[in-house]
């Protein structure tokens, strides 16, 4: 991203809309109206304001333009790219981009899901691959069991070290008000769980929830006037390495090798200055995967890495401080919450779960079947 300026354009306003169940009759355009008016309401900025938006789901296909209509607005910059889960950190750079450029001052980023309360079937549309569903996979799980069984039998990686990032998820969600889940869980119940795709059982794998948000971007000039801490945008980075899982190149490398490396350079940090990792955690391996990718450890070391209760909230590194996909929520395509989050432990929002310090902030969005990797490294004004 070497045409984009570090900390030109800042994150001013995060919101989640209504999560986990969510009240008949509401689609999935209401709730990112319900984003946008609550992340509005956090920076201090009205509609009128707004002049750039970008949106994705699976559920709408021209979901920018029927949340254009749904708010009244008539933007001059629309952005609707959707690659997965990771579209919304690509968003970030294209709103970045677009706020350099002059093609628009203050941008919203929204998404929505009513994939619980309607059913995955109806959420998402399965394609047909014709050369993988022949062998009548469960995807996306078998796709990323794919990966996880690559990695157990590549690097020594076990069943119990995949449990470990699942219990410190939910660690993490017993901290927030806002996560689905509410129980305490156990090495031994994730090994113990309902098998869904060997190697992951059920509680290796995300939840299926409604929800929904917004973040709000503008630039850095403007950003210091508004009512909260700005969260400077201070790198990005993207890589796309295939569509389908029978297309990656290696099943132990992610495109967050690439992503990383663009956003570290950007920013002009290292991983070790990051306070706080927010992964996109749709399974147990996604978060070992990129603590490897993303320079945290060796690869085939990141099995090691997560036992013991390290990136936990009694750990030493801070990863998925909500309680990620796996514990607090996941509607579908879940890299908006990152962002949020993120954002939200840079300005000391987050209560219990809080990473004291927290300067910078590192979001990683994931899409497709380990598809679409994009890096977004956000800072409190300490880091400019």
């Amino acid at each position: 991203m070497g045409g984009l300026k570090r900390a030109s354009a800042a994150i001013v306003g995060v919101a989640e809309s209504d999560l986990g169940h969510v009240a008949d009759g509401l689609s999935v355009i209401d709730l990112m109206a319900q984003g946008v008016q609550r992340a509005l309401d956090d920076c201090g900025l009205r509609l009128k304001d707004i002049d750039g938006v970008f949106s994705a789901t699976t559920q709408s296909r021209l979901s920018v333009l029927a949340l254009c209509e749904y708010l009244g607005i008539d933007p001059p910059f629309l952005g609707s790219t959707i690659v997965g889960g990771s579209s919304f950190e690509y968003h970030v750079a294209h709103a970045m981009g677009a706020i350099e450029q002059g093609l628009c001052s203050a941008a919203v980023i929204a998404y929505g899901s009513t994939q619980r309360s309607v059913g995955r079937k109806q959420a998402s549309v399965r394609e047909i691959n014709p050369y993988e569903s022949p062998f009548n996979p469960f995807m996306p799980s078998s796709a990323y069991a794919l990966a996880a069984s690559r990695h157990m039998h590549e690097f020594g990686t076990t069943r119990e070290q995949l449990a470990a990032v699942a219990v410190a998820a939910r660690e993490w969600a017993l901290l927030n008000p806002a996560a689905w889940e509410k129980k305490p869980l156990t090495l031994e119940e994730v090994l113990a769980s309902r098998m869904v795709s060997y190697p992951f059982t059920v509680r290796d794998c995300c939840l299926v929830t409604d929800g929904g948000g917004a973040v709000i971007i503008t630039s850095a000039e403007r950003a210091r006037s508004l009512k909260k801490k700005p969260a400077y945008v201070l790198g990005c980075g993207q890589s796309t390495t295939h569509a389908s899982i029978s297309s990656m190149p290696d099943l132990t490398i992610t495109g967050a090798l690439a992503s990383g490396k663009a956003a570290y350079e950007m920013a002009k940090l290292g991983p070790g200055e990051v306070d706080a990792f927010e992964l996109y955690d749709a399974f147990t391996i996604n978060t070992i995967l990129f603590l490897e990718d993303l320079g945290l450890c060796k690869k085939g070391e990141g099995g090691a890495f997560v036992a013991g209760g390290r990136i936990g909230p009694k750990g030493t590194l801070a990863v998925n401080t909500n309680g990620g996909g796996l514990s607090y929520c996941h509607p579908g395509m879940y890299g908006l919450f990152l962002l949020i989050e993120a954002v939200r432990q840079l300005r000391g929002e987050c209560g219990l779960r809080q990473v004291k310090d927290c300067d910078v902030a590192l979001a990683h969005g994931n899409g497709g079947v380990l598809s679409s990797q994009a890096t977004v490294i956000l800072g409190s004004g300490a880091t400019l």
